[in-house]
């Protein structure tokens, strides 16, 4: 009996302890990590950082005598701003948990900033609070964005991959456009000072139409002198559009708050102040086909017109010129009458002085010839006579002519009254109320409408 119980003494004492295992150890210390140290702000090195390919990220923080394990997923890592590696100094937001796979506890990291960040993150958050409560960020400070302007500043580094982005995004999109480099330092000491130098500079210039103010990514320490004071304010007093293009699209300055628009990238930048010229020559080419279809559709319209026209109205300078025809041919005859005329006149007198020549004595040859000469003026002065009445006849007919023609009577203030079938009105009695009539004046033609009709009146 006494060998047995020992055993039976144990065996009673072990039903009464509470075992656990191994796995709600780490479950119920990871619970009183989380609950007992909530979110906190640290300070150290990072050290055996490690990237997979899931993204999250993987390191260990450590001072000069202790070291934790850290632990960034990558919905928190994408909002980083600095890349991570081993041996910088870093400022985490963390809450203290525990790995319970390996019983070791861990932090997980929802924010990373480098190290010296925080007091101008402070500085940062203070001026921009301040400079809102002034209004310099409201809309009505914002200028409109030209549509297409000609010529564009760029205020930035001259050496950076800034500003070649942009003239390479121009020369594709509007190799036109005419750009300025004004070149300044884009991080350092100097750099405010030369930024706001370069934003009066530009508004000097009288020929720039917008500008774009930028650089590329970087710490916010790097990209603090566009949170300078000094450069908001040249960016609030400036005439010019500005379009901010400072860092990546993560970045955020108090010059993005201020600019008239901000842009992602510096090429971005670049595409919202040009046009494509491929829109431009389509559309310009759209409107060349219509413009070409409507003369040409104008056109076909004026020649039916005119066709109609032509075949409806004899022009007066048709019989005009069929009277000036019969006249020129009536002068013919007459010009060949007259010398028929002299002709027989100039036989008669050779027969006359023949006949003379043979009667008359000899002591008469020269009376003879006097006569004879007397009668070639006579004749001379006949013909004369006859040309100058032939010539007044054909002037009074030529005046006839153009008395008779329609084209004079229209000329001096007459019209001529045309029903819609081209017959000429010449009563009153021939034309309806509400009847469509065209007049015809010595220049161009009235449609018009009758509205009321009197009846001749009876000559006594």
């Amino acid at each position: 009996m006494s060998s047995s119980s020992p055993p039976l003494a144990t065996q009673s004492n072990t039903s009464q302890r509470n075992v656990i295992s191994v796995s709600e150890l780490n479950r119920q210390a990871k619970r009183l990590l989380e609950i007992s140290l909530p979110s906190i702000w640290i300070e150290g090195e990072i050290s055996n950082f490690v990237r997979p390919s899931s993204g999250h990220w993987y390191f260990t923080l450590k001072d000069q005598s202790a070291q934790v394990r850290s632990a960034m997923f990558r919905n928190s890592n994408l909002r980083v701003q600095l890349s991570p590696k081993d041996g910088i100094q870093v400022l985490i937001r963390a809450r203290v948990s525990l790995y319970e796979g390996r019983g070791e506890y861990q932090l997980i990291v929802d924010h990373m900033e480098k190290a010296g960040e925080g007091a101008l993150r402070l500085a940062f958050e203070e001026l921009k609070n301040r400079l809102a409560e002034e209004g310099l960020f409201d809309e009505i400070h914002k200028q409109p964005l030209p549509i297409l302007p000609t010529h564009i500043g760029v205020i930035t580094s001259p050496t950076g991959a800034v500003i070649r982005d942009i003239l390479t995004v121009l020369k594709r999109r509007f190799p036109a456009t005419r750009i300025t480099i004004i070149p300044t330092a884009v991080q350092g000491k100097e750099a405010a000072g030369q930024i706001v130098h370069a934003l009066q500079l530009a508004e000097k210039t009288g020929y720039i139409d917008a500008l774009i103010v930028g650089r590329g990514g970087g710490s916010l320490e790097d990209l603090w002198p566009f949170n300078e004071e000094s450069v908001i304010r040249a960016m609030v007093d400036c005439k010019l559009p500005i379009v901010s293009a400072v860092g990546h699209e993560i970045d955020h300055t108090l010059a993005d708050l201020v600019a008239d628009h901000r842009a992602g990238t510096p090429s971005i930048a670049a595409e919202i102040l040009s046009q494509n010229q491929s829109d431009w020559r389509n559309d310009l080419a759209v409107y060349q086909r219509k413009l070409a279809a409507l003369i040409n559709s104008q056109h076909h319209l004026q020649q039916e017109a005119l066709h109609a026209l032509s075949s409806r109205l004899r022009h007066p300078g048709q019989k005009l010129q069929e009277r000036n025809q019969r006249l020129d041919d009536l002068s013919i005859r007459l010009q060949q009458a007259m010398r028929h005329q002299l002709l027989i006149s100039h036989n008669a007198l050779i027969s006359i002085g023949n006949r003379f020549k043979q009667s008359s004595p000899l002591h008469l040859p020269q009376q003879l010839t006097l006569k004879n000469h007397h009668l070639d003026l006579r004749l001379n002065a006949s013909m004369q006579s006859m040309i100058s009445r032939m010539k007044q006849q054909m002037m009074h007919f030529t005046s006839q002519l153009e008395t008779l023609s329609p084209l004079a009577t229209l000329a001096r203030g007459y019209a001529m009254a045309q029903t819609s079938d081209g017959t000429i009105i010449r009563n009153s009695l021939m034309i309806s109320v509400e009847e469509s009539i065209k007049v015809s004046l010595a220049e161009g033609h009235l449609d018009c409408i009758v509205t009321k009709t009197h009846a001749p009146i009876e000559r006594q």
